[in-house]
């Protein structure tokens, strides 16, 4: 199966919230609208100004999730979604740090908790289908298929039009997505996260758990060497106190001559 994708196309959302509902229905949560991602709002659809924005887990290439789950219960399928375990999370909650777009929600109202975040309808995807709310939305402003194919859409879209603002917003940023946005506002106006670099976040933390090796070799070191530093001041200052006390001439001065 080759890697799915989504386009979403904000100059072409009307604020329906029809995928909203349709994620609300499939994973069986209360229908009512909220107006921020939570553990029973996988997507939301915010206003900006006169602009109407999903937000909803990115699914990167690379995720940063998956990278710090200690157990495993996040993984990148090659089918495209970043898929959770919760039989196998135990409630550590570094997804929620590590995510970029800060996605992860945790359900801090139950006795056994566990993670939420969009799947991309993993389940449906593997059997052949769309996202739910893909299906849903009446105006094509989201669209599901191959993500090679979508991000050639993408750009098809972009040079056709010069409203566009010339950029696909998951293309890159951190290492690229398997969810696209096109806008005709710029996305840091529309609240997206300005991400700083293209690399894949987890391939930073693996470059700087590269030098820890060097970095506790050094540390030591200079540990050691205040640790004997201190030792020493304190033998001086016991041998000083004991010399007054039986009036002998001082530690230092013996220690010169």
């Amino acid at each position: 199966m080759k890697t799915k994708a989504m386009l979403i196309d904000i100059t072409k959302c009307i604020g329906c919230r029809a995928c909203e509902q349709a994620c609300k229905e499939v994973h069986h949560f209360p229908a009512e609208h909220e107006p921020v991602l939570s553990a029973t709002a996988l997507t939301v659809v915010e206003e900006r100004g006169d602009k109407f924005v999903r937000r909803l887990c990115m699914h990167c290439e690379d995720p940063a999730c998956a990278s710090v789950c200690p157990v495993g219960a996040l993984k990148k399928t090659a089918a495209g979604p970043v898929t959770y375990d919760a039989k196998k999370c135990f409630g550590c909650r570094y997804c929620m740090l590590a995510c970029p777009y800060s996605v992860p929600r945790y359900e801090w109202s139950k006795l056994a908790p566990h993670v939420k975040k969009c799947d991309m309808c993993a389940e449906r995807v593997a059997a052949g289908g769309v996202t739910a709310c893909a299906e849903a939305c009446p105006v094509g402003a989201t669209i599901f298929g191959d993500r090679e194919a979508l991000l050639a859409e993408a750009q098809k879209r972009i040079l056709a039009n010069p409203a566009y603002v010339n950029k696909i917003y998951g293309a890159e940023e951190v290492g690229g997505a398997s969810v696209f946005f096109l806008s005709d506002v710029p996305f840091e106006k529309l609240g997206f996260v300005k991400a700083p670099q293209t690399t894949p976040l987890p391939a930073l933390s693996a470059s700087a758990l590269g030098e820890v090796p060097t970095v506790v070799m050094v540390g030591g070191s200079l540990l050691a060497g205040l640790y004997w530093f201190t030792q020493r001041r304190q033998q001086v200052m016991a041998a000083e106190a004991t010399e007054k006390e039986h009036n002998v001439p001082r530690f230092r001065d013996r220690e010169r001559s």
